[in-house]
């Protein structure tokens, strides 16, 4: 079976390519074969095609005949292309096989086998690499990447790396002026395997070079929850749905619960999706035995599935569910389930519209594909996957061409379902909130702001600080620790340091006319690194996350959450 799948992949794929090669090679009589354009230098004539009788296909003949095509191709572009004999073969492979699913929907995909392998490390809530946060900053044109952090008993942190440290090389090779993307890639490798990282230490100023084992680092999908207001508890599921999803949720729940939770907020902004099964087990954490969850149809009756909760005893805390454009696929499932059993209530933007299923196919030499096999569908029967027959794979990444209303949200293409209690809802292009709230923007005249107040930051944990001293971070983090209103408290002393700061340094004195009109934003963020040096990323997100504007709006909307609830739960009750 599995041969047969790949012969017949290979068909697709070798066609899709062959095709555009055919059609380009065909010319009017008296044609030149060479450029129309003039060049400084003399064309040379074309290799000839390698002499064959037209053929006529058929499904017992199509693939040898298209990889003869194909192989036809490469060999004439290796004879002619004037850099074929550096072709990289790999490169060809990947993008012919790319070029043919991507005929097929933006969602079917190709992966080496580096990037296959990644994704399944993903998928485990793990990567291979030494357990820090990394970030360019940068100073005039001067460019570096500086650790941010590190992880709870990751390489990075038993090597001593630090809050400041500047990346000078990986490995030997000069990191000044990469981009933090491409550090991150020298650093990252094989289990096991030695990456030396010479740093300059924020503390100190001396070059040092640190040898460090790679390993597994965790990265749970779940990576904090908290109370963030008084009975209102939060839930950072942001990260995508993988395999320690369900179980991270529920250990959230009843974490909270201990905490006295009788609300809750749960965050699925920029969550990209994952895997299905985890979706239905997310959504069957608070819909009752037997509740629908989702409808999957494929082709010709095959793949035909529908799921249902089968939690006998859901959690019934009264829910809100925070959503944007980037809240795509397993996350869909989830707040659709919701929406449509009016189990929450939906704030933020319309998500992404992902409403295609793919499987993970493994093929030879390690490479892998995710092939759209179904569709699935919300329980109200609404199909959300945003229209992708115009325009390419920009087009439909950007959303562009989408309707929009006042507030940004895509407005509804599809046809009007009804939830559990008589709402109309809509599909084909994601899940419109009941409530739209427009997340906070911060001119980028602003976000440059954020590298003055990390150099600021860094001279502060250092102790460099005139006045600040208590501000100082001379310990290691303190992991799964919740911020408090005392930890690093914001007030004119704090301020006015950043003020005499910037003025001194010629690199940021041009800043100086914005620091008092944008000091709200700038005593949050330096906030945020005082608490990344202290407690690490996961913990220091708090401090944005209880001064959000979304957030804030989804708390004041917990009572329609509870009324909405209670309304749903009482007319199923009623029904025969």
């Amino acid at each position: 079976m599995k041969n047969k799948f790949s012969l017949a992949l290979a068909a697709l794929i070798i066609f899709s390519l062959a095709l555009p090669v055919f059609v380009l090679a065909q010319q009017k009589p008296g044609q030149s074969n060479t450029s129309s354009g003039r060049t400084s230098g003399r064309t040379q004539p074309a290799a000839p095609a390698p002499d064959r009788r037209p053929r006529t296909r058929t499904m017992s003949n199509a693939v040898p005949a298209i990889s003869q095509d194909y192989g036809d191709a490469l060999k004439v572009v290796e004879d002619n292309y004037i850099d074929g004999n550096k072709l990289n073969y790999n490169d060809v492979y990947k993008s012919s096989i790319m070029g043919a699913l991507r005929t097929l929907d933006p969602h079917s995909n190709y992966f080496d086998k580096e990037e296959f392998d990644e994704l399944k490390t993903d998928q485990r809530s793990e990567y291979l690499g030494i357990g820090a946060t990394i970030q360019n900053y940068s100073v005039g044109e001067s460019v570096d990447t500086y650790i941010t952090a590190t992880f709870h008993n990751a390489p990075a942190q038993k090597a001593g790396l630090r809050y400041g440290d500047r990346i000078d090389a990986v490995d030997g090779v000069a990191m000044h002026g990469k981009s933090s993307a491409e550090v991150r890639d020298k650093i990252r490798g094989p289990r096991g395997s030695d990456v030396k990282v010479t740093v300059t230490r924020a503390s100190s100023g001396r070059v040092e070079t640190v040898d460090i084992i790679r390993d597994a680092v965790s990265q749970p999908s779940v990576p904090d929850y908290y109370m963030i207001r008084p009975g209102v508890g939060y839930i950072d599921m942001t990260h995508g749905f993988n395999y320690d999803t369900a179980q991270g949720l529920q250990d959230a729940l009843d974490g909270l619960h201990q905490k006295g939770m009788n609300s809750l907020v749960l965050d699925l902004r920029n969550n990209p999706g994952g895997f299905l099964d985890k979706a239905i087990e997310v959504a069957s954490a608070f819909l009752p035995k037997d509740q629908l969850v989702l409808s999957q149809k494929g082709r010709n009756g095959l793949n035909d599935r529908t799921y249902r909760s089968n939690n006998p005893n859901p959690d019934r805390t009264p829910l809100v569910i925070l959503v944007n454009e980037f809240t795509a696929s397993a996350s869909e499932i989830v707040s659709g389930a919701m929406q449509d059993h009016d189990r929450a209530l939906i704030v933020g933007q319309t998500t992404f519209g992902k409403g295609l299923v793919q499987s993970i196919i493994p093929m030879d030499y390690g490479t892998g594909l995710t092939l759209t096999s179904a569709k699935y569908f919300t329980p109200s029967g609404r199909l959300i996957q945003r229209d992708y027959s115009q325009g390419g794979w920009y087009n439909y990444i950007s959303r562009g061409g989408t309707l929009r209303d006042p507030n940004g949200n895509q407005t509804p293409a599809g046809p009007a379902s009804k939830t559990d209690t008589g709402r109309p809802v809509f599909g084909g292009g994601g899940i419109t909130p009941d409530e739209a709230v427009k997340p906070q923007l911060v001119p980028n005249s602003v976000v440059r702001l954020r590298d003055p107040i990390f150099f600021f930051a860094r001279e502060v944990t250092s102790g460099r600080i005139s006045g600040l001293d208590k501000y100082k971070v001379d310990s290691a983090i303190q992991f799964e620790h919740d911020i408090q209103p005392t930890d690093f408290p914001m007030n004119d002393s704090v301020f006015n340091a950043f003020k005499d700061y910037v003025a001194k340094d010629a690199n940021w004195k041009a800043f100086m006319p914005q620091l008092d009109r944008n000091r709200e934003f700038i005593q949050q963020q330096l906030r945020y690194q005082l608490a990344t040096a202290a407690y690490g990323t996961v913990a220091a997100l708090q401090v944005l996350t209880k001064d959000d504007p979304q957030i804030a709006k989804a708390v004041e909307l917990v009572p329609r959450a509870r009324d909405l609830a209670m309304t749903a739960m009482r007319a199923r009750l009623v029904q025969p």
